[in-house]
């Protein structure tokens, strides 16, 4: 069986047998690739019963297959598959770089648990040298700050809940958590939020929604009255999540309004100030802007894109003020799934959740080994660390620049493109600049103006949303040639009927390196082409 690892003394023979799997399976997936196309090649029909009839058709092998025939059955599963083409446009799912694939390769040829460094060393390594470049990036003090890679941002939305509940109450570990916890996070911010006051036991009612502005940012004077209503109730507002890059349309949260905001109300009120965490998990990585020159523009971005990102970097620069924060790598990190980093302003915030050395009597606590983290909630660990420590290395803060300058470049260029070409459709992210284009179609009459001003019934907007809802089913049942995004809340509006309902949008999502401006017209063309049969449909 010793086949089927690779070898212990770096011989060169099993070295060119791992290769030749590995070069099986790279040229397999290159002879699937079609660039004009969103799909690897291969007709797979998953409707119907397909995993029905996997689940019964599906059992362990007798006798294990040569690997050459293993790699036959491990590239029938990537046949119909999304790739990363130019058209590839839905939600923020990045092709893998070439950097973040050798760096996950380096971590999976050792397979370090980066628990304890006495078990991986180099993930460890990685970590440390990670959490210190990104802290400094933000505006952290790198000697006090602290961080550790997790299960993506909703680990680190968790992870920061988990804090805010220690702080505030050190007993609840051992006793539980107190019933009158409240986290407030805006009507924008990730569904993350709703699992983690589920997993932490506070429960969703414990949940405060913030009204959302236009831009999708929240709205810091609905926040100062929630807070203030919470605890005139005899609730205990421990947690706010500042999200700094919304999914469906790169809203930006005020960090820095959020903060001074919660400061004020708990000195006012005597109690401490809520953990603020920035889900800066798509977001943060435009704070690679934070120390650019825009005067000199030393890249020599063009002047429309850099007044796009120059909102975006003053943003981003209250990321300082946040307790704790994320990245997600797997997405704007170009590193492959799954590659997540938590950090913590404060890293001695940890004590309030680690382990006892009764606790770990296997890990960690010896006189030996000096990394253990039994705060984390995971117990292994991968070393994912060294996927992103393998990217920030090659990319560097100019590459991470270049690139998100063309995101926003060709990002610019599709609403151009659109406000051109396609009647009926309005954009409704116009104030966010960002990476995104959030677009939303409206029968003769109706606009986003309006529907904003509150002067659409619930039922009128209902009638909008089911008019996008077919679109989005256009939309998808074509994404083998165009792959585009959609959400069922884009943000919620007033009724004049006196309800707040959501609105439904399309979206486009510049995540591939290989969309230029140019292919501008051509989607445009194609959603213009999609827009028109919705419209013949009434």
């Amino acid at each position: 069986m010793k086949s089927l690892f690779p070898s212990v003394d770096g011989n060169e023979r099993d070295r060119a047998q791992l290769l030749q799997w590995m070069e099986q399976l790279l040229r397999g997936l290159d002879e699937l690739k079609d660039p004009d196309r969103v799909f690897l090649k291969g007709n797979k029909d998953r409707s119907g019963h397909f995993y029905q009839t996997l689940a019964e058709d599906s059992v362990i092998p007798q006798q294990g297959a040569p690997l050459e025939d293993v790699n036959v059955q491990l590239l029938e599963l990537l046949k119909s598959h999304p790739y990363h083409t130019k058209y590839f446009l839905t939600n923020i799912l990045p092709m893998a770089s070439i950097p973040g694939i050798l760096g996950l390769l380096t971590a999976a040829l050792v397979n370090g648990n980066n628990l304890w460094d006495v078990y991986g060393p180099a993930g460890a390594e990685a970590e440390v040298r990670v959490v210190s470049m990104m802290s400094k990036l933000v505006g952290y003090d790198h000697r006090k700050s602290g961080g550790y890679t997790t299960w993506g941002g909703q680990g680190a939305v968790f992870s920061g809940l988990r804090l805010a509940i220690a702080k505030f109450d050190p007993d609840a570990i051992q006793r539980g958590v107190p019933g009158n916890f409240y986290v407030l996070a805006s009507e924008s911010a990730h569904y993350s939020a709703l699992k983690a006051v589920e997993a932490t036991g506070l429960g969703r009612d414990k949940l405060i929604r913030v009204r959302s502005n236009p831009d999708n940012s929240m709205n810091l004077m609905d926040l100062e009255e929630k807070l203030e209503r919470v605890m005139a109730g005899g609730g205990v507002p421990v947690y706010i999540v500042a999200t700094t890059g919304t999914t469906d349309a790169m809203g930006i949260d005020n960090v820095k309004g959020v903060y001074d905001i919660a400061s004020a109300v708990a000195e006012r009120a005597g109690t401490r100030r809520p953990h603020i965490h920035a889900d800066s998990a798509l977001g943060g990585f435009f704070a690679m802007f934070n120390q650019y020159d825009f005067e000199r523009n030393p890249l020599g971005l063009k002047e429309h894109v850099l007044d796009a990102i120059r909102p975006i970097r003053d943003k981003m620069l209250g990321l300082a003020y946040a307790d704790s924060l994320c990245f997600d790598f797997q997405k704007l990190g170009q590193t492959p799934y799954v590659t997540s980093l938590f950090m913590v302003k404060d890293a001695s915030d940890f004590t309030w959740v680690d382990l006892a050395p009764e606790h770990t009597p296997y890990v960690g606590h010896r006189g030996y080994g000096d990394y253990h983290t039994g705060y984390t909630l995971e117990c292994s660990r991968m070393s994912s660390s060294i996927a992103m420590l393998s990217a920030l290395l090659a990319f560097g803060v100019e590459g991470y620049q270049r690139l998100l300058a063309q995101f926003v470049e060709v990002n610019l260029a599709i609403r151009s493109a659109l406000r051109d070409r396609v009647p009926g459709l309005e954009i409704v992210n116009a104030d966010n600049p960002g990476i995104i284009t959030a677009f939303r179609v409206y029968p003769d009459g109706k606009n986003y103006a309006d529907e904003l001003a509150g002067k659409y019934t619930a039922a009128e907007i209902q009638e909008i949303n089911s008019m996008n809802e077919r679109l989005f089913e256009v939309f998808g049942r074509q994404r083998d040639r165009i792959f585009l995004g959609d959400t069922k809340q884009h943000l919620m509006v007033d009724t004049k009927d006196g309800y707040r309902v959501p609105i439904y949008a399309s979206k486009v999502f510049v995540i591939s390196p290989y969309t230029q401006p140019e292919d501008a017209e051509y989607i445009a063309q194609y959603i213009q082409d999609q827009v028109a049969s919705v419209y013949a449909y009434r």
